[in-house]
């Protein structure tokens, strides 16, 4: 069985509105980032199946004639995207050599590949194929890099294995799937995310499937119908935290403060309606400075109240004075103590101001990007459409 040649990219996901107070019943925004993971898939005739990815200077291969022992009897008789087959991936685990559940990124990567692909081909003949991913993310940031990898991986082989049709026509750039299409790429993704972080709330693999903007409340999760695309700088601060210590600090506090911390969790939950509502005013009517304005100051509000939380950090109250030193407006966004903040740039701040914003974060010792959010989910490109950069890193493997 030979298959056919896919190339497709996933946006990361950035919290807008909501980190914490979601935890506690509360509305969340979550937005597409477009730092994006490109993927591409290659039919060969090796009789391998080969992954590489450069980003974690990973590159292994192995022999179809292996990979076919380890199909479960079950495999391809089960609906896609519901549960994990528990057969299938302690026969994965014990392959690659995991079996004391303590997984790096590497093994996780790697298992989560071998899982969709073996679960999408198992049934037929398993192909032949190489598999190259190139990300603009870093890992562990909290910036959705895993749900990223594994709704490309979805999106891609399910593709290759005719289970959905390549949206991309000769003439165009790029593509995008249909809806129902869609959500077999979603549900596919959410499998790759259980297998690396064992119980994800959804939203990441959610977002990368469909771009724009999601509305998380209480485990549902409602894409947004349209955003408009919003300029921003990301900056991470590079500072390690534990989502897990961070989360626990919050419900203590609630706990000991019920009267205190209520109206706070009420409050981020009226800071994401009411942006929720202001985006999406911007769609259907010109966009003002009062738009902005507005959305400036719902930024200040909830890291203030991020604070309050004790979810902030030096590293991040410099973030906020560097650039409002330049006029512009941060907030953490994830689970806060370090990691990752981002800025919002007006559509008419001067390209001299992000320049040198820029460089004074990365003095600070940060890194930092210009990007934006609100762009699309996953799709599929022609290689001409692809930054010449990252043709130039797939094309090496």
């Amino acid at each position: 069985m030979t298959v056919k040649d896919v190339f497709v990219s996933a946006p990361g996901k950035a919290i807008l509105h909501g980190e914490h107070a979601v935890v506690h019943g509360k509305v969340a925004l979550a937005v597409s980032l477009n730092l994006r993971t490109y993927l591409r898939l290659k039919g060969t005739t090796t009789g391998k199946v080969c992954i590489n990815l450069p980003n974690i200077d990973t590159f292994l291969c192995y022999d179809l004639s292996e990979l076919k022992q380890l199909i479960p009897v079950s495999c391809g008789k089960r609906e896609e995207g519901k549960r994990l087959d528990a057969e299938l991936v302690r026969r994965l685990r014990e392959f690659i050599g995991v079996t004391d559940g303590n997984l790096d990124t590497c093994n996780m990567a790697t298992l989560s590949f071998l899982y969709i692909y073996i679960s999408l081909f198992g049934s037929s003949e398993l192909p032949s194929l190489t598999v190259s991913v190139w990300s603009e993310l870093p890992t562990g940031a909290g910036l959705g890099s895993s749900a990223a990898y594994s709704v490309c991986l979805a999106s891609a082989l399910l593709c290759a294995s005719g289970a959905i049709p390549a949206p991309l026509k000769e003439s165009d750039q790029s593509a995008r799937w249909c809806q129902e299409d869609l959500e077999q790429i979603n549900s596919w993704a959410f499998q790759g995310e259980m297998i690396i972080h064992g119980n994800p709330s959804g939203v990441d693999n959610a977002v990368g499937t469909w771009g724009g903007m999601l509305r998380f409340l209480a485990g549902k999760i409602i894409p947004l119908s349209r955003v408009p695309l919003l300029r921003i700088l990301l900056t991470n601060t590079k500072v390690p935290r534990s989502t897990k210590v961070l989360v626990a600090g919050v419900k203590d506090k609630i706990n000991k403060f019920p009267s205190i911390m209520t109206p706070v969790l009420d409050s981020v939950d009226a800071i994401s309606c009411t942006c929720e509502k202001i985006l999406s005013e911007m769609t259907c009517e010109p966009i003002t400075g009062e738009h902005y304005n507005i959305l400036e100051e719902l930024i200040d509000i909830n890291q203030h109240h991020l604070n309050v939380m004790g979810v902030g950090h030096p590293s991040l109250d410099t973030l906020c004075q560097v650039t409002l030193t330049k006029g512009l407006h941060s907030k953490l966004t994830g689970a806060g103590g370090g990691g990752c903040g981002i800025t919002l740039l007006r559509p008419e701040t001067d390209a001299s101001v992000v320049q040198t914003t820029v460089q004074d974060l990365k003095d600070c010792g940060f890194d930092c990007w210009e990007t934006s959010i609100g762009g699309p989910g996953v799709q599929q490109h022609s290689p001409l459409s692809v930054k010449e950069e990252v043709l130039e890193i797939l094309n090496r493997y």
